[in-house]
């Protein structure tokens, strides 16, 4: 069964779903230590109502009219045109498994391009976040790099691989 996969603008009506994804151990093993945790209410309402505005774009992913995850990336400062800007994204686990990172991905990936400067997306990516590797891979991210031992999650640290993808290259594919 093919899922319908949209993004949309964040609303305050996510801070819910915020909460609950993100005090989920198994998705947040692999983001960022910037993420509190616990995650709270107070936590989510500011970043409805604040950071996620603060020189970014980001989305709610939903699956079949389903809040499931959040898209996002944070754009350089300055005016620079030739720009490399870092994505993230994730999806609550009982959504894994159905191809909607990776549609995400894709379509999210041609929003940052039409709506900004930026060149180049990237990813730093936990090698044992297999799942994310993956998802890069199919979303046409190419593999740039692998710093030894430079992720750190939950007091262990993890080569990171590093998957780009160029504005001109995609454009040309899609």
């Amino acid at each position: 069964m093919k899922h319908v996969v949209t993004l949309r603008k964040l609303k305050k009506t996510d801070q819910i779903y915020l909460v609950r994804h993100l005090n989920d151990a198994q998705v947040i093993q692999y983001l960022s230590d910037r993420i509190p945790q616990p995650y709270t209410q107070q936590d989510a309402s500011w970043w409805l109502e604040v950071g996620c505005e603060q020189n970014a774009i980001n989305r709610a992913i939903e699956v079949d009219g389903q809040f499931c995850g959040v898209i996002g990336v944070y754009l350089p400062e300055g005016d620079m045109l030739r720009a490399s800007a870092e994505i993230g994204y994730w999806v609550g686990h009982e959504f894994w498994g159905m191809g909607i990172a990776t549609q995400a991905v894709v379509m999210f990936s041609t929003i940052v391009f039409n709506e900004s400067d930026v060149v180049e997306l990237s990813n730093p990516v936990s090698a044992p976040n297999k799942a994310s590797i993956r998802v890069m891979e199919k979303a046409g991210f190419k593999l740039k790099q692998v710093s030894k031992k430079t992720a750190k999650h939950q007091q262990c640290f993890f080569d990171e691989h590093v998957y780009s993808l160029n504005r001109s290259a995609f454009l040309g594919t899609v």
